[in-house]
């Protein structure tokens, strides 16, 4: 009975520590220092780049989230310079780090080959102490797929794009090497002598890089894959056994597990994809993840990116509100100001017909009292008249009389 108590115990542990090392260390976790330099995102940032040395300042851009390598332990980021080797038509650029005055590492290698029709191959091939043997990531080929290899998805229900030869050939960065005047590149600098733009950073725990990644993965699945062989015939000729560049001491280094520590905070899992989140809140909303934990992080990395963003839009709105509210207030108030002085302007053009008014009604009686006047001074002046003419006629008459009795008595 305890014995069969013993192995149940057993057997659960074994149970919970495998889940927690799957939930842990992901499909992609290989346990060698290239889990800190993304092999995927580098391709998918030669695609997108158009000179050699542009690609190499984006490589060592803190901003994009790619180079997370600390070789040489020094608690800093180590610089990646390229040079490219040139046989016939094969460019083979190699990713180097610098670690010390005396002392770099190849951490990957793009072979370019342009084909006799033009069309053009590529991949990346990982360092295999680096990333372990024939680490080789390219873009998916519409073509016939190897019987013997099917390759490695890393996700399901992606969303496969095929491209062509002649599609990769078409890459700005592909047309950029195979002009007439282009100039072999092989990257000035070396350890401390790095260009102005060089600021070296701490380097981020395993998982706070992977949680970041994490969420590129569909995109990078859809567009890459890996392979299981170089498809240049004369990689191990030309560059494995000529031109290869490795570090005794990464080599030691990863043989006394010295690189250990880089994978023990999987906690910061979620800080990596809340600042994925945060940093790309317009891809924010297809995250998925199986860690519920994480998710909520997430989550909760867009909410304070929404509401910040919400915050800040409401604060431009307010603003905008605000002054364009003022404007409109201020215009309507000025036109209301304008209106009530036209309607003051009117009512005072009003009032002055009015009082206008008043002053004609008190002003009527004047003039009737005035008329009235007239009238009577008028009717006065005739009667006076008639009794002017009534005297003159009585005097012409008691003259008459006057007369005829005088002219009896002479008679």
């Amino acid at each position: 009975m305890k014995r069969f108590l013993t192995t149940s115990i057993l057997a659960a542990m074994v149970a919970v520590g495998t889940a927690l090392m799957a939930q842990d260390y992901p499909d992609e976790y290989l346990g060698l220092p290239g889990d800190n330099l993304n092999l995927y995102a580098v391709m998918n940032l030669f695609q997108k780049s158009e000179t050699i040395e542009g690609f190499e300042k984006s490589l060592n851009d803190e901003n994009t989230r790619i180079n997370n390598l600390d070789l040489n332990n020094d608690n800093y980021i180590d610089y990646i310079k390229v040079i490219d080797y040139v046989d016939g038509n094969v460019h083979t650029m190699v990713m180097q780090a610098v670690l010390d005055r005396n002392e770099s590492q190849d951490v990957g290698v793009f072979t370019v080959q342009k084909l006799s029709d033009g069309s053009v191959q590529i991949q990346l091939i990982g360092d295999e102490a680096l990333y372990g043997r024939n680490y080789i990531v390219e873009p998916i080929y519409a073509e016939t797929p190897n019987p013997g290899y099917t390759g490695r998805s890393g996700r399901q229900n992606v969303n496969v794009v095929t491209t062509t030869y002649v599609e990769v050939a078409t890459w700005p960065l592909v047309r950029y090497i195979y002009l007439p005047d282009y100039r072999i590149w092989r990257s000035s600098w070396y350890w401390g002598y790095y260009p102005s733009y060089w600021n070296p950073w701490r380097p981020y725990y395993y998982h706070y890089y992977y949680g970041y990644h994490y969420n590129w993965y569909p995109q990078y699945y859809s567009h890459f894959h890996r392979y299981d062989r170089p498809r240049y015939d004369r990689w191990n000729d030309f560059y494995y056994s000529d031109k290869r560049v490795y570090s005794r001491n990464v080599t030691i280094n990863i043989n006394e597990g010295h690189y250990k520590n880089t994978y023990s905070r999987p906690e910061q899992r979620r800080e990596g994809e809340a600042l994925y989140a945060k940093v790309h809140p317009e891809r924010a909303s297809s995250m998925s993840t199986g860690n519920s934990n994480s998710r909520r992080q997430a989550s909760e990395g867009v909410s304070n990116r929404q509401s910040t963003g919400s915050d800040n839009g409401t604060t431009r709105r307010s603003t905008g509100t605000v002054g364009g509210n003022t404007r409109a207030n201020t215009k309507s108030s000025a036109g209301q100001s304008t209106v009530t002085n036209r309607r003051s302007s009117s009512e005072t053009v009003s009032s002055r017909p009015a009082s206008s008014s008043k002053s004609g009604q008190k002003a009527e009686p004047a003039r009737t009292t005035k008329q009235q006047s007239t009238g009577k001074s008028s009717s006065a002046r005739r009667t006076t008249e008639k009794a002017k003419k009534e005297t003159v006629v009585r005097q012409s008459s008691s003259t008459k009389k006057e007369s005829e009795s005088s002219s009896t008595r002479r008679k």
